[in-house]
């Protein structure tokens, strides 16, 4: 099996500046600047066999406004001489549509789907937040990866935005208290399908803008942090220009994540 590397960006937010609680949190206004420098490094010096975005192009505003961003994000990632594979995020969707998104993405079909690359079978769910709710899977899209599973002939790696592990929340800016809004509600029956295909190696998402990882049941599921995520506790600020490399083998996987909020977690298989 030969090796395959990714290059992962996640959550950009081109869009206008983001406070939390009051504090500057998403450096919004870099999001232009380090999304080239990202394709940038990979054109020059990775040279990754896939570019994979996992979701969150935008900080949405108005239909208009997230049409525009959400142009412009796909067309700095595609100046990467690599295959581009998208994950939805949520603040995609707040104003656009699967339709607008798929149009964007020259992808055909629903917002989950799967391919195979490099002797890899690659798996994106689309994990559907309604706001200041919850995060959900419909029985519909857990229907399909079990089958997607069951047929795949390959070692499996699951893209997501939203996390399906068990992630303690006490000391996260964004989601202290608001687990709802940061962990998938179906996700142990979602992890109980990934371990009874005995297909899965790993899983990746976003949207927690932080670095994480943590093993359950022998399957690791790793979160990478968000390119603008304000590193500082308020403004001016430092953005984290989080980006993370990841070289798969038959024997493990390396994940280094390369920025100002640098994190490395080697799986052996």
């Amino acid at each position: 099996m030969p090796t395959l590397t990714l290059g992962i960006v996640t959550d950009l937010h081109f869009g206008p500046e983001a406070h939390f609680r009051g504090k500057l949190r998403k450096l919004t206004h870099h999001a232009a600047a380090l999304t080239e420098a990202f394709v940038d490094r990979m054109n020059r010096e990775i040279q990754p066999d896939l570019i994979v975005n996992l979701g969150d192009d935008i900080e949405d505003e108005s239909r208009e406004a997230d049409r525009v961003r959400y142009a412009e994000c796909q067309s700095i990632l595609r100046k990467a001489q690599a295959p581009l594979l998208n994950v939805a995020g949520n603040h995609d969707l707040v104003n656009l549509t699967r339709g607008d998104l798929v149009e964007t993405w020259r992808h055909e079909g629903p917002l989950y789907y799967a391919l195979d690359h490099g002797g890899w079978h690659l798996v994106v769910l689309h994990t559907i937040e309604r706001t200041d709710q919850d995060i959900r899977i419909p029985k519909a899209q857990l229907d399909w990866l079990r089958d997607d599973l069951q047929r795949a002939s390959l070692p499996t790696i699951v893209f997501m935005h939203h996390s399906a592990s068990e992630q303690d929340l006490d000391d996260s800016r964004w989601f202290s208290g608001r687990p709802e809004l940061a962990l998938v509600a179906e996700r142990a029956e979602l992890r109980s399908i990934f371990e009874e295909s005995r297909k899965v190696r790993a899983i990746f998402n976003g949207h927690l803008h932080r670095n994480h990882f943590d093993v359950i049941r022998g399957i690791p599921y790793v979160t990478i942090q968000s390119l603008i995520e304000n590193l500082d506790d308020d403004a001016p600020g430092r953005p984290s220009a989080s980006h993370a490399v990841v070289r798969l083998t038959e024997e493990r996987i390396v994940v280094r994540v390369h920025g100002n909020d640098p994190a490395r977690y080697q799986i052996e298989l």
